[in-house]
């Protein structure tokens, strides 16, 4: 990582090259949503981009060894410590973000800006007044939910959008939130998040994925015969772990032996486990705790289902919390794993019934048993949604196609 203190001016003919800046407030290694979706993003066009974030921890190496530039901007911490931290660092954002945007552009003479989420988006606006440049906006569902009921902030970054190139949404959901909150005539494009799958190591090794399974299965005891269940999210009560739960006893009922794992770590974990004991099911109910994306794959690999039914809300709710977790069904999907769903939101873009899973009305206590009855009873019906699964999670939309129209 270089130094952004340290940038000069003068201009190789290798440094000509990257004409998109790329600019995202959350860029950590780790993260499985906003950064993720960034990153995979960059890998499209290593030789286009460069990026500029916010620091985090342990993104050194990280940054090192990256096949694009990537700057960063100092964070403090300290601030989160007082009532005024999101109003400090947001301005630091737009302070930073704006002069650092400027010193690359002259290192790097970059030709669009990307602005990888609706948040700090005064400095967007400002850039595209100083510089020659053209910009694209991410739009997530957290962003247009800050902003919406904001008068003077929805006005002026009304303006922001109309002045974009275009607009990029997550998912048809946030779309369909944006066109009916706020009637633009700019160009929107809906690119949904894909499987990048060196977040897994030797995922593509069906052996390994073999002894991956029989390793999670021997650590908790669950026989091979055994259908697995697995869910992943923080432990709230918005996501309707406890149903899951509920159907197990059922299914046990009509001669099913079946296992639950679920990961995650949350506040609603104390009520859940409680819940397993007071059904007489807590040797069946299993879990995990927070697991890293590379151990990700063992419980992927272990599970027959992948089973989430997030709660329907508010539409705010809704947009923000279904948003922030649909990279776990893609995953599943890209391990053939059938997955059960709610009704909801951008999941319809992930989620096909009956093609890679089975759609239900998370409220219907029926509707959800019989789609758990149906997936665990037939072996041949969960193995034909997890392949197709596996054929539409291969269907990517690209971020590079926002310039076709210049070809």
């Amino acid at each position: 990582m270089e130094n952004i203190s340290q940038i000069g001016l003068e201009i190789t003919e290798k440094l000509a090259y990257p004409d998109i800046l790329v600019i995202s407030r959350v860029f950590q290694p780790q993260d499985p949503v906003i950064s993720e979706y960034v990153y995979s993003r960059c890998l499209q066009d290593p030789d286009r981009v460069i990026l500029l974030a916010s620091n985090c921890a342990g993104n050194a190496k990280f940054d090192q060894s990256s096949e694009f530039p990537i700057y960063r901007w100092p964070c403090f911490h300290y601030f989160c410590n007082y009532g005024f931290c999101n109003f400090f660092r947001s301005t630091f954002n737009v302070i930073f973000s704006f002069i650092l945007a400027i010193k690359l552009y002259y290192r790097y003479h970059y030709r669009y800006i990307e602005w990888c989420h609706g948040d700090d988006f005064p400095a967007l606006l400002l850039l595209s007044y100083i510089l020659p440049i053209r910009f694209f906006i991410y739009l997530h569902g957290s962003d247009l939910l800050s902003i919406n009921n904001k008068p003077f902030w929805r006005s002026l970054f009304k303006l922001t959008l109309k002045r974009a190139e275009g607009i990029v949404c997550r998912s048809s959901h946030t779309h369909n939130f944006l066109k009916n909150s706020l009637r633009l005539d700019t160009p929107t494009h809906i690119i949904n998040p894909i499987v990048r799958p060196e977040r897994f190591e030797n995922s593509k090794n069906q052996h390994i994925w073999d002894n991956l399974r029989q390793n999670i299965r021997e650590n908790y005891h669950i026989p091979e015969t055994a259908v697995v269940i697995l869910s992943i999210g923080k432990l709230v009560k918005s996501k309707n772990f406890d149903r899951v739960i509920d159907n197990i006893p059922l299914l046990l009922t009509i001669g099913i032996d079946v296992h639950s794992i679920i990961i995650g770590e949350g506040r609603y974990e104390s009520e859940l486990k409680s819940q397993a004991e007071r059904l007489r099911i807590d040797n069946r109910v299993h879990f995990a705790g927070d697991i890293s994306p590379k151990e990700l794959a063992s419980y992927y690999a272990a599970c027959d289902i992948f089973a989430m039914l997030n709660g329907e809300s508010s539409e705010n709710q809704n947009i923000q919390n279904i948003d922030n977790g649909e990279v776990n069904y893609l995953e599943a999907s890209y391990f053939g794993r059938p997955i059960i769903a709610s009704r909801l939101g951008s999941l319809l873009d992930i989620i096909h019934h009956g093609k890679n899973g089975l759609l239900v009305n998370q409220n219907s206590g029926y509707e959800v048993f019989l789609a758990f009855k149906k997936l665990c009873q037939d072996q041949e019906l969960r193995e034909k949604l997890g392949r197709q699964g596996q054929e539409l999670v291969k269907r990517k939309t690209y971020h590079r196609w926002l310039y076709n129209s210049e070809k």
